[in-house]
């Protein structure tokens, strides 16, 4: 499916390359459970089912957790014309719209592929954004869905979800079962628990590298597609400034799902902490958005495609 965001090839090489790197580590994981395990059946079988359920079901379940679902365009119909506006600028299928009933302002594209897609926004956002502000976040979540973003960071994310799980798993079952075992299965559970931590290490700290390109990329296709890097700045600026006032509890929530976020649900600009964020700062996000700006200088049009 070709549409008219443009063409991002460092996006596409760095989550090729990601995969890449993700899917080495992703057949050394999976030796490594047989290995220690001594049933190929039962690891293939399971990890198998998890990877179908996680892909299939991701949209779903990011929907559930979020409280979002879909709205007809005689409930939104401002909402739906922007949407139908950029997606006929950008030659992209219309995906879904959903409505969160959060204060929370924000949005996220969820789905595994364009056919499949939903973009969600929270009432908070709709409350507080100007129309060419809203517009904005639009087409960043767009692009999300034309880059394949969702899907990528989906796949990618198995990894660490699996591993996670291996972790906690075998965590609590030497906690709680460590007394009545020998230590030969002693020995294969922390060995399990060791790769699983090194896998789970490895990973996160790959997709959230890529979680911030992509970010950054779907930034530059959103002000490219509009022609208004300054508006896109205005409803980053607003929304960040908006999300740090949300008390911290009401957030912990969202956080899980902050990768999919047009802005973080942190409450505040991370420190060193960055390294190991979703989202790139706020002043990065701001300072591409100004040199797109001058880039296209006071002749570019709204509703320019890139």
């Amino acid at each position: 499916m070709q549409s008219r965001f443009r063409s991002d090839r460092r996006l596409t090489a760095r989550m090729g390359l990601t995969l890449f790197l993700l899917g080495l580590l992703y057949v050394g994981f999976v030796a490594a459970l047989i290995v220690l395990l001594k049933s190929w059946l039962l690891v293939v079988v399971l990890i198998g089912a998890m990877f179908v359920a996680q892909f299939w079901f991701s949209d779903r379940i990011a929907m559930f957790a979020m409280r979002g679902r879909v709205v007809e365009r005689e409930e939104y119909p401002e909402l739906h014309a922007v949407v139908d506006r950029l997606c006929a600028i950008a030659d992209l299928p219309k995906p879904a719209v959903a409505v969160s009933e959060m204060d929370m302002p924000n949005a996220f594209a969820t789905g595994r592929n364009a056919d499949h897609a939903v973009v969600c926004v929270t009432t908070g956002l709709l409350r507080r954004l100007e129309p060419a502000e809203l517009e904005g976040v639009l087409a960043h979540e767009l692009s999300h869905v034309a880059h394949k973003d969702v899907a990528v960071i989906t796949v990618a994310s198995f990894l660490g979800v699996i591993a996670g799980l291996v972790v906690r798993f075998a965590f609590y079952s030497q906690v709680l079962g460590g007394g009545r075992r020998d230590q030969n299965t002693a020995a294969v559970f922390a060995a399990v628990l060791g790769v699983s931590a090194a896998v789970y290490a490895i990973s996160f700290l790959l997709i959230r590298a890529l979680s911030r390109y992509r970010e950054l990329a779907a930034d530059r296709a959103a002000a490219q597609l509009t022609g208004r890097p300054s508006a896109l700045a205005a409803a980053l600026t607003k929304v960040s400034g908006e999300i740090a006032r949300i008390p911290t509890k009401d957030l912990r929530t969202a956080q899980a799902f902050n990768a999919f976020y047009f802005t973080p649900a942190t409450g505040k600009e991370p420190g060193i902490e960055r390294f190991f964020s979703t989202h790139p700062s706020l002043e990065q996000r701001l300072a591409q958005l100004g040199r797109i700006s001058a880039e296209l200088g006071e002749a570019a049009t709204p509703g320019r495609a890139g």
